[in-house]
This record gives structure tokens, C-alpha cells and sequence, in this order.
């Protein structure tokens, strides 16, 4: 599911680099590969979809595409898609939270007052 040789990065040209991207090479693989399993697959489809539309992938099958990017370009759609990945899991947690007080008669709400 997750690949960590895709955050290895060569700085020999004196750039500095993606504070993120370091920060992601610190990690284990196995604490990434944690992280990344604990995404629902609906939040796995939607990043996917999302990431996908910001690079105009085209049917594999029909085409052969390459991407290139810079470092840094790189490192935003990687940040743009682990925000969008919490962002969608909070959204996510409310689903199943709102749900579990619906259907539980004692503590039950109506829908229209949870505004937070």
C-alpha cells in the first residue's frame, strides 16, 4: 500500500530540502505503513481520485504517463493529500459518531442541532 523508497531524496545539489519529506524519512516503515493501512478505503478511493485529478492521469491502458516534479512541487501534493486524508477522516469519525447517537434511543438527537 505504501512504498517508503519513494522519499528517497538526493540533496547533492545544494537545494534544501522538503521539511516534510525529511520529516517522513525519519519515520519507520512500519509506523508509515501503520498510518497508511488505517485509512477506510472509501478515504483510500477519494485521495486516490483526488491525487489522480491533480496529476490528469489518463487510462493506463491506452497510454503510457509520465510525471515530473520538482522537490518542492512534489512535497505540496504530498501535504495536499495527507491534509485531505485528515480532513476526511475527522469527516469520517463525525459520520460514525452522529450515527451511533441516532441509533442509540436513549441518547438520541435530532440531526439538525449538531452544528459544530
Amino acid at each position: 500500500m505504501f512504498n517508503p523508497e519513494f522519499l528517497t531524496t538526493d540533496n547533492s545539489d545544494g537545494t534544501e530540502g522538503n521539511a516534510l519529506i525529511e520529516y517522513l524519512q525519519e519515520q519507520s516503515p512500519e509506523v508509515l505503513q501503520r498510518v497508511a493501512k488505517s485509512a477506510s478505503t472509501d478515504i483510500q478511493d477519494i485521495i486516490k481520485h483526488n491525487v489522480q485529478g491533480l496529476l490528469g492521469m489518463l487510462p493506463g491502458e491506452h497510454f503510457e504517463v509520465k510525471v515530473t516534479s520538482s522537490r518542492d512541487q512534489f512535497g505540496n501534493l504530498l501535504a495536499s493529500a495527507m491534509m485531505t486524508g485528515y480532513f476526511l477522516r475527522q469527516m469520517e469519525q463525525r459520520k460514525e459518531l452522529e450515527e451511533s447517537l441516532l441509533t442509540d434511543k436513549e441518547m438520541s438527537v435530532n440531526p439538525d442541532d449538531l452544528n459544530f
